[in-house]
C-alpha cells in the first residue's frame, strides 16, 4: 500500500473517547461510517462455493472515500469503530498506510470487525455478502464520543445513509450535523442498502430528515427513489435541490452522471473501461468529488475527473488499494478523445 500524506498514531483505546489530533489544522476531509475487511475472490465468474482463494482488503464505503481523498493529497480522517480483534488492528494499520488519520477510530466491546464477501461476475454483477449482524461496531458510534471540532472545521464532511440505519449511530450522525451546521461541502452519500433496514419507508424517513442538514447529496437512481421518491434523474435532482441541497449528483449507470445546482446542470457520460469489479467505483467517485470541491473546480471538470477515478477502480478487483492518485486520473483523462465511445463502469453495482 502507498504511504500518502501525513500519518498519525491512534490515541484511542477500547474505552477511550477523548481524542487528540496532531495539531489544530482543520482536516480537508472527515468521513464517518462503515469500515471493515473486504474478502474478495481470486476466481471470477463462479459462486463463492466454488472459490478456492481469497484476498483481504480494507473496505467499507466511508473508509474507501477517506482513502480516495487521501490519495488525492488531502489531509483526511475517518470516524468509525472496529471490534477488539485482529481485523480491527488491520484497519488501523491499513488506514495509516494510506495516510488516513485513524485518531478517531477505536474498538468497541462486543461485535467483531465486519467482513464482506463478494462474487465477481463482470461486467455488471457483483453480489455482496455482509457479515455485520445483529449490529456492526461502526453503528455503535455514540454522540458524546464525536470529534466535533474536527467535524465542524473540515473542508468536506462526508456521511452515508447506512449510518442512519441503527442507533446509536443515527443519533450520532444528527448530533454531528447539528454541530457543523449546514455549511459548504456537507455531503450525504445516499448509499441505500436494503439489507441494513427493516423497510424502505424507515430509510426514506431518516434520509428525509438528513437532507435538511446537508449541502451535497450523491446517489444512484434507486437511492434517489428512497430519498425523494424519484427515479428519473432530472426529477430526482430537482427534488433534492428543493430540499435545500446546493449540489445534487445522480448516478445513472450506463448513461453516466448528472449533477445539478440551482444555476447549472451538467451531464457526463461514463468513461470507457473494461470492468473487473464495479463495487469500489462509487467510492472512488466520492473521493474525487471531494477533491474537486476542495479545489473549487467547475462542475463539468469535477464530474469528468470523478468519472475517470471511478472507472479506474472498476477496472481492478479491489477497492481501497485501487484508489488512484490525481496524476493517474489526469493521465487517463488525457488519453481519451472527447468523441470516443463510452461504456459503463458498472457504477450502480456499488
Amino acid at each position: 500500500m502507498n504511504d500518502v500524506g501525513t500519518m498519525a498514531t491512534s490515541t484511542t483505546q477500547a474505552d477511550d473517547t477523548a481524542y487528540a489530533t496532531p495539531d489544530d489544522t482543520p482536516y480537508d476531509v472527515v468521513a464517518i461510517g462503515r469500515t471493515g475487511v473486504d474478502i474478495y475472490p481470486l476466481q471470477h465468474g463462479v459462486g463463492l462455493e466454488k472459490v478456492e482463494t481469497f484476498q483481504k482488503f480494507l473496505g467499507g464505503s466511508a473508509t474507501n472515500v477517506a482513502v480516495a481523498a487521501a490519495r488525492h493529497g488531502h489531509r483526511t480522517a475517518l470516524v468509525t469503530r472496529t471490534g477488539q480483534d485482529a481485523f480491527g488492528r488491520y484497519i488501523h494499520e491499513a488506514l495509516r498506510g494510506f495516510g488516513v488519520d485513524d485518531a478517531f477510530v477505536s474498538a468497541v466491546t462486543g461485535p467483531p470487525t465486519p467482513v464482506t464477501f463478494c462474487e465477481v461476475f463482470p461486467p455488471d454483477d457483483f453480489p455482496l455478502y455482509f457479515y455485520r449482524y445483529p449490529i456492526a461496531p461502526d453503528l455503535m458510534i455514540e454522540a458524546d464520543e464525536l470529534p466535533l471540532e474536527a467535524i465542524r472545521t473540515a473542508g468536506v464532511y462526508w456521511a452515508t445513509v447506512t449510518g442512519l440505519s441503527q442507533e446509536p449511530s443515527r443519533a450520532a450522525h444528527f448530533a454531528a450535523w447539528a454541530a457543523r451546521g449546514r455549511r459548504a461541502h456537507t455531503v450525504l452519500d445516499l448509499d441505500y442498502r436494503p439489507m441494513f433496514w427493516t423497510d424502505p419507508a424507515e430509510a426514506s424517513e431518516q434520509v428525509g430528515r438528513a437532507l435538511d442538514h446537508v449541502t451535497v447529496a450523491v446517489g444512484n437512481r434507486e437511492e434517489c427513489e428512497v430519498a425523494v421518491g424519484e427515479t428519473d434523474p432530472q426529477r430526482a435532482a430537482d427534488a433534492l435541490l428543493e430540499r435545500g441541497v446546493e449540489l445534487a449528483v445522480v448516478k445513472q449507470g450506463p448513461k453516466g452522471v448528472l449533477a445539478a445546482t440551482r444555476d447549472e446542470r451538467v451531464e457526463v457520460p461514463p468513461f470507457p473501461v473494461e470492468v473487473v469489479n464495479g463495487l469500489g467505483a462509487g467510492d472512488a467517485f466520492g473521493g474525487a468529488l471531494c477533491h474537486g470541491l476542495l479545489e473549487g473546480w467547475g462542475l463539468r471538470r469535477v464530474l469528468e475527473f470523478a468519472n475517470v477515478a471511478g472507472a479506474i477502480v472498476a477496472s481492478k478487483l479491489e477497492c481501497s488499494t485501487a484508489m488512484p492518485t490525481s496524476a493517474e486520473v489526469e493521465e487517463r483523462l488525457a488519453s481519451v478523445a472527447p468523441a470516443a465511445p463510452f461504456a459503463t463502469t458498472a457504477e450502480e453495482a456499488r
